[in-house]
């Protein structure tokens, strides 16, 4: 396990702790869509609350333009979720970078940190103000620790101490149990557009995993592979040669990817559109795959009922339409009902998990995104060894006060 400054090494009381969050939620209009992200840091803030001390709050949200203020991308939303969570007045602090009075505040939430030049470009000047306005720096956003961005990497140079966050600290424990010691049989769902995005998973899976099911615009791609018709769906042509290769290692490695023996399709890209569910031997060259047929979600349910740990990033297919999002909620239920110790990460994989009403159900759902996949890539992540470097540095000094 990772060598991190923890929240208890520290003595808290008096001091002003600023905490790095994930807040990047789905707002429509003024309304959270799904508070997910927000009830996972709840343990976090009331920690750190009742030590003692005083909590300025920094997220980002989307993707405003840097440096402009943008209604659409504002936290308010937030800040009004938390202080109902916490009982407790969270405002909404605009002009932040050069200090904020908490005289008379517990908690804050500063405006989004996107809002702010040199936030995504991992600024010095803006990461050194951020530095000063507390006494301890702490990550506890985990979705983000793949981005070396002023609020993720460069502030944790220039706090006193840098420290990483209780949900940020499970969710690499949890992470790191299940890949490098999984109960099996190992089942791994990985849905996405393309191929491209999820090359190296894939690649990383295939290593581990004694089922991958691949699913959305990615299984299109394999499709075309086996050889099949898929009229105007999703696929990337540049990468069918992959795809075949990936299926071949699959089988050297005793790892099966099962393909779909019927689809859902439509003839155009949208939620109107009539669906027709057809044994993927009869793909005609303008149908568009949209989704897996029902003959496919059972036997996936099958593949999945005799899992042991379960991996899942990733819809079936366009769960969105309600006509096309049988399979990822065929497959959602399938997960639930299972016995096997089941994750789940992802944008899409959290909004289905939360249209399907079986949050409470999968084992554990990490708040990340290109995080979460990064990590089961095997890739390092920037912020973490930020931490780590400020961890070292930390217990070196704390060696020589006791010389």
């Amino acid at each position: 396990m990772t060598i991190l400054i923890k929240l208890a090494d520290l003595e808290l009381s008096g001091k002003t702790v600023l905490i790095r969050e994930d807040y990047n939620v789905p707002i429509s209009g003024s309304e959270i869509s799904s508070d997910i992200r927000i009830r996972a840091t709840l343990p976090t803030l009331t920690q750190v609350l009742e030590a003692g001390a005083k909590i300025i709050l920094v997220s980002h949200l989307g993707r405003p333009i840097a440096g402009e203020y943008d209604e659409t991308f504002s936290l308010a939303p937030v800040a009004k979720s938390l202080s109902d969570f916490l009982k407790i007045n969270v405002p909404l602090i605009r002009n932040w970078t050069n200090g904020i009075d908490m005289a008379d505040h517990q908690i804050v939430l500063c405006e989004n940190v996107r809002f702010e030049k040199g936030e995504i470009k991992n600024n010095d000047v803006l990461a050194r103000k951020m530095g000063r306005l507390c006494q301890v720096y702490v990550n506890d956003a985990f979705a983000t620790a793949h981005r070396a961005q002023a609020s993720t990497y460069g502030v944790a140079k220039y706090a006193a101490v840098s420290a990483a966050g209780p949900l940020l600290i499970n969710e690499l424990k949890v992470l790191t149990k299940t890949l490098r010691n999984p109960k099996t049989p190992l089942v791994a769902i990985v849905g996405g557009a393309k191929v491209s995005s999820k090359l190296i998973l894939l690649e990383t899976l295939l290593e581990k995993v004694d089922q991958l099911i691949v699913g959305g615009g990615i299984v299109n791609t394999f499709l075309k592979a086996a050889g099949y018709e898929v009229g105007k769906s999703l696929y990337e042509a540049e990468l069918v040669e992959t795809a075949s290769m990936l299926m071949k290692q699959a089988k050297t490695n005793g790892c099966q990817i099962p393909l779909p023996i019927d689809v859902i399709c439509g003839k155009a890209f949208n939620k109107n559109t009539i669906a027709v569910t057809k044994h993927i031997s009869n793909i005609e060259t303008d149908d568009i795959i949209m989704d897996i047929g029902p003959e496919t979600s059972k036997q996936l349910s099958e593949l999945i009922a005799k899992a042991n740990t379960i991996v899942w990033n990733g819809p079936l297919g366009v769960f969105e339409f309600n006509n096309f999002s049988q399979g990822t909620e065929n497959l959602a239920n399938s997960i639930a009902e299972s016995n096997a110790y089941s994750i789940a990460g992802g944008g899409d994989t959290i909004a289905a998990i939360s249209k399907f009403n079986v949050e409470d159900k999968i084992s554990y759902i990490s708040t990340g995104g290109g995080a979460f996949l990064e990590f089961l890539e095997g890739k390092k992540l920037p912020a973490i060894e930020i931490l780590e470097e400020a961890a070292r540095a930390w217990r070196a000094m704390e060696r020589a006060r006791e010389l």
